[in-house]
């Protein structure tokens, strides 16, 4: 595996990445028990504020307890907002109820607001966060793996639109992230599938030594232990490196999107809804991406099966089939697929890829082309 610029584990299995910003970097820790560790780190981080949670429902009866233990045993006054979990609280209502909590809280610009769960808290808070009061701090405390390995990291914040994922938002830096891997252990086996797909992605992505250790590692990183703390480490700083490149995603941290072009498309397809979790519509949609390069003679039909064959290995769904239920036609996908974030002035935008680790910013994509291609893979 390609070594990682992360701090090496010391004896309690604590790792540390920078996310090297000018005037705004920030450290992500990682490591097991680290919530209980909230209070001090936040004291010395900020002293004197006061903290807002935002969590959800499956969260809070899990790890609420223990992070306001930690605050209270560093002094530190605190409230809680507690919203409904799944991908649905990402949407104008959630907002609304977060950001007139956190008005009713009496939040003010020197106080913090920690994101307490996983992607869709993290997202909406930060999102929350960066519009109240014209911007309030946040630390994001990610506590599923794929918030851990992605979301909590890069200052991407929003919320959905009824037309598509993701559509509303704005960039805003967390000023810590506390990534408990021991938080990991209380997740559903799904979720830690989903997750392990952003885990893959930056192998796919950029780092063909990474991606080969993790088809002898990844059962071992779903399934927990040390690998799985190297994992998240190196996928941290694999994403840090393109952050601090690229904050604002005017150039290669678009790479980050590999198969989310048409993950997005399928996750909106299947209404946002439990049939179909972000990480599983990624690994879908990696798939497809590596598929539609192959089709295109830009990478080997063997780096698409190899990539398809780890990411079935460890129980991940590959193929639009795979999604349970109806979804759009093809002509529907291609209308989803034209509302992504990466469409400008109506040409389409893909990531696709030379091989594994070679991924790239393809412009122009021809839409008859990603159409045909659609067509052909719903039926294989």
């Amino acid at each position: 595996m390609t070594a990682a610029p992360a701090s090496p584990a010391d004896t309690s299995g604590l790792r540390t990445v920078r996310v090297d910003l000018s005037g705004r970097a920030y450290d992500i820790a990682i490591g097991p028990g680290l919530l209980a560790s909230l209070g001090t780190r936040i004291a010395a981080l900020r002293p004197g504020a006061r903290v807002a949670i935002v969590t959800d429902r499956n969260v809070a009866d899990t790890h609420l307890a223990t992070v306001e233990q930690a605050l209270d045993g560093a002094g530190i006054a605190h409230s809680a907002i507690v919203v409904a979990p799944g991908e649905k609280t990402k949407s104008y209502a959630g907002l609304e109820q977060v950001t007139e909590g956190l008005i009713a809280a009496r939040v003010e610009r020197r106080d913090l607001v920690l994101a307490l769960g996983g992607g869709v808290v993290g997202d909406l808070t930060g999102f929350a966060a960066a519009v109240l009061r014209r911007g309030v701090d946040f630390v994001q405390a990610p506590t599923t793996l794929l918030a851990q390995v992605d979301s909590s990291v890069g200052g991407k914040t929003g919320i959905n639109s009824p037309q598509g994922k993701n559509l509303v938002g704005a960039f805003h830096q967390p000023v810590l992230v506390v990534a408990d891997t021991a938080a990991l252990d209380t997740l559903p086996a799904r979720e830690l599938r989903a997750g392990y797909a952003e885990v893959a992605k930056y192998g796919l992505l950029g780092d063909a030594a990474l991606f080969s250790w993790l088809e002898s590692k990844g059962r071992e990183v779903i399934a927990g232990g040390e690998a799985r703390g190297e994992a998240v480490a190196a996928s941290c700083a694999a994403k840090a490196a393109i952050v601090a490149r690229d904050e604002k995603e005017t150039g290669d941290r678009a790479l980050l999107n590999l198969g989310h072009t048409f993950g997005h498309a399928l996750e909106a397809g299947a209404g946002f809804s439990h049939r179909l979790l972000h990480g599983e519509a990624v690994s879908i949609g990696m798939c497809l991406a590596f598929a539609f390069s192959a089709r295109l003679g830009l990478c080997t039909g063997q780096d698409a099966v190899r990539a398809q064959r780890h990411l079935e290995s460890v129980g991940l769904p590959t193929r639009i089939a795979d999604v349970p239920g109806d979804l759009p036609d093809t002509d529907g996908l291609m209308t989803l697929i034209a509302q992504d974030k990466k469409v400008s002035r109506g040409a389409l935008t893909f990531i696709l890829t030379r091989g594994i680790g070679e991924a790239f910013i393809a412009k122009d994509v021809d839409g008859a082309q990603v159409r045909a291609f659609l067509q052909d893979m719903r039926t294989a």
